[in-house]
């Protein structure tokens, strides 16, 4: 047992978590792009290609990825790509756009909105009441189109592509296009998600799309849920994992966690927690795993204690100056390398910690570089943060 007659959950332990709840051991692999977001809560979804290659790691068929992400995505409408914690772009489950808008979005959206109109302000731009009207007037012409780029839109209502400075006489002045930035607000308010890309699904040029209908949802039972089913995919987590992964203040944690009766564990950091009824043992993958993780995956960013799966030697290496991690190359819940793609579409790997690392593991990890690279096919990647590793990897 733990500290306080908690129950003592270690790194080995939570690593055989993973293979499971992460759909990362073959035997665990998901038929449905919607079976894999459902299981991570979200996926990342700053850099386009990244939610493909997350959901490509965890198919049972990886041949199926990117038409099943775009079914998905695109014609279904059972995922949606929209703004959540943190004010980062997520993919999610259609159905929780009320429990990340509730929960995370609305206090961002506030600030955001506050933070336009004030800029417009000192810039001598419009007031409000205009930019009320502009918003409507886009708004409706986005619903008549289905989907549009900025530029579409601005071609229904060119007020759109006003201008003005902002931050003037500093450092970082310029100038910014209401398009821009109010369909930025927009997406953090709810109202307007990522639609299909103009290109392929590496592409970072998109369209626009009406929101999801949705309810308004209480914020605290919001909240609530989004942490139990934060929990229930990740747990055990700190209350300083769960701050840093939604972006609460540690009180609206606090209150969660309270609200879901989470149950409390002792782990070698601390403090941990878990959906009420998850402190047991469970029963790890049946086989030893390997995997290879894209740059920005939600289980190498999922916490921010990271030492019981990744050794901090290997940070420098796996990750950029702002936190960003890299494509990684994991083994039985270990992070021990990282991967990248050539020029010529070869896929290569290199391995940073070889403790406990034999030619099984080397060969699994083959086996994986092998999958990935038969379904990417002759598409060329690369991540939106660029990392040491896989700058030289792919050079």
């Amino acid at each position: 047992m733990g500290d306080g007659g908690r129950r003592h959950i270690g790194a080995a332990e939570r690593r055989d978590r993973l293979a499971l709840r992460q759909r990362l051991a073959a035997s665990a692999r998901a038929g449905s792009p919607e079976e894999v977001a459902g299981s991570l809560v979200a996926l990342h979804g700053t850099d386009p290609a990244a939610v493909h290659l997350a959901v490509g790691a965890r198919l049972a068929d990886a041949a199926k990825t990117v038409g099943e992400t775009e079914r998905a995505l695109y014609e279904d409408g059972t995922l949606v790509r929209m703004h959540g914690m943190r004010h980062t772009v997520f993919v999610f489950p259609t159905e929780l756009t009320a429990v990340v808008h509730a929960s995370t979005g609305r206090t961002v959206a506030a600030r955001e909105r506050a933070r336009l109109l004030k800029n417009m302000a000192e810039a001598g731009a419009p007031d409000a009441a205009w930019l009320a009207e502009v918003e409507e007037s886009a708004l409706a012409a986005l619903t008549r189109r289905g989907q549009a780029t900025a530029a579409e839109l601005a071609r229904d209502e060119p007020r759109l592509k006003e201008q003005y400075a902002y931050a003037a006489g500093k450092s970082y002045e310029g100038v910014h296009t209401v398009s821009t930035q109010l369909l930025r607000v927009l997406g953090v308010e709810g109202k307007v998600v990522r639609g299909r890309p103009l290109g392929s699904w590496t592409s970072g040029q998109f369209r626009w799309a009406p929101a999801p209908e949705h309810p308004e949802l209480d914020p605290g039972e919001a909240q609530a849920e989004l942490l139990r089913r934060r929990l229930a995919a990740c747990g055990p987590a700190t209350e300083d994992d769960l701050k840093w992964w939604t972006g609460w203040r540690v009180t609206e944690v606090r209150r969660a966690l309270t609200a879901i009766g989470a149950e409390a564990v002792a782990l070698d950091e601390g403090t941990g927690y878990v959906v009420a009824g998850d402190a047991g043992p469970v029963a790890g993958p049946a086989e030893p795993w390997a995997a290879l993780l894209p740059a920005l995956d939600p289980t190498a960013m999922g916490w921010q204690q990271r030492d019981w799966y990744l050794a901090p030697g290997l940070r420098p290496k796996l990750f950029d100056r702002s936190g960003n991690v890299g494509p990684t190359v994991w083994w039985n819940g270990r992070v021990i390398g990282g991967w990248a793609q050539r020029a010529d579409g070869e896929i290569v790997w290199r391995l940073l910690d070889r403790e406990g690392v034999g030619r099984d593991t080397e060969a699994a990890i083959g086996a994986e570089a092998e999958r990935l690279s038969s379904w990417v096919g002759t598409t060329r990647i690369t991540p939106r943060f660029r990392t040491p590793l896989e700058r030289e990897l792919s050079a």
